[in-house]
């Protein structure tokens, strides 16, 4: 065989090892791309949000509807949509660090929110609210809402207010600015007690639960044994 086609041949030949780091390097580029500016998952592990999503839901959401953050920045790649008021919503929050929380957004930038004996009012009309946890504890009140007074409506006594988990302000949303609510509302730490949430800070919409397993159950292997089968694949919605 001539010394030329030899060498050809040599170049045929591909190293397994480096075909092998190759599939490594592109499949986890792939994945980095999906989950930093496509979807992520989630899980549902508090019941601030119950009756809506369980402890032990996990959820898909998706990060390209609303545009996803680059990462370590608040940089965000535009989105097809922007957040809908009673969108459940994933967020990275000011006050906790290295943990996402899953909300309902009930404030836009430019809205007047206010509670009443436990009654939402956006821009002084009752809210309907089909997906509230019924559930009402005593009410309290608590210094962490102190933060209200820079949104309150001028026509509020700043020196005489004091908020509630029941009732309080009316405050306005800035722009840039979102306030979240938990559907489980008296079992939610939420926007009345940290604040207003950043828009850079929103990661994506919740498209549905993709599992949901009994994670408070005694029995052994729950996530096998626990299935809620009725939950896997239902979608949310604004009214859900």
């Amino acid at each position: 065989m001539p010394a030329e086609a030899k060498e050809k041949g040599k170049e045929k030949k591909k190293n397994p090892a480096v075909e092998w780091t190759k599939s490594i390097v592109m499949a986890l580029a792939l994945f980095f791309v999906i989950r930093t500016f496509l979807v992520q998952t989630y899980v549902i592990t508090s019941g601030s949000m119950e009756r809506t999503l369980l402890v032990g839901d996990m959820l898909l959401v998706n990060r390209l509807a609303i545009g996803s953050r680059i990462p370590g920045t608040q940089i965000r790649i535009p989105g097809y949509s922007r957040p809908h008021r009673g969108d459940v919503l994933v967020f990275d929050p000011h006050h906790e660090v290295d943990m996402m929380l899953v909300k309902r957004l009930i404030g836009l930038p430019g809205d007047t929110l206010e509670m009443r004996n436990a009654a939402l009012f956006l821009n002084d009309e009752p809210v309907d609210e089909p997906y509230l946890n019924a559930v009402r504890r005593q009410d309290d009140r608590s210094p962490d809402m102190a933060w209200q007074l820079e949104h309150l409506v001028a026509s509020v006594d700043r020196d005489s207010y004091l908020p509630s988990r029941h009732d309080w302000g009316p405050i306005v949303v800035p722009e840039g600015h979102y306030f979240m609510l938990g559907d489980n509302r008296d079992q939610s730490l939420d926007s009345r007690y940290w604040g207003l949430l950043e828009a850079w800070r929103i990661e994506g919409r919740v498209l549905f639960k993709y599992f949901s397993y009994n994670r408070g159950s005694y029995r052994s292997f729950p996530v096998l044994r626990e299935i809620r089968w009725g939950r896997i694949g239902r979608g949310l919605s604004s009214g859900d």
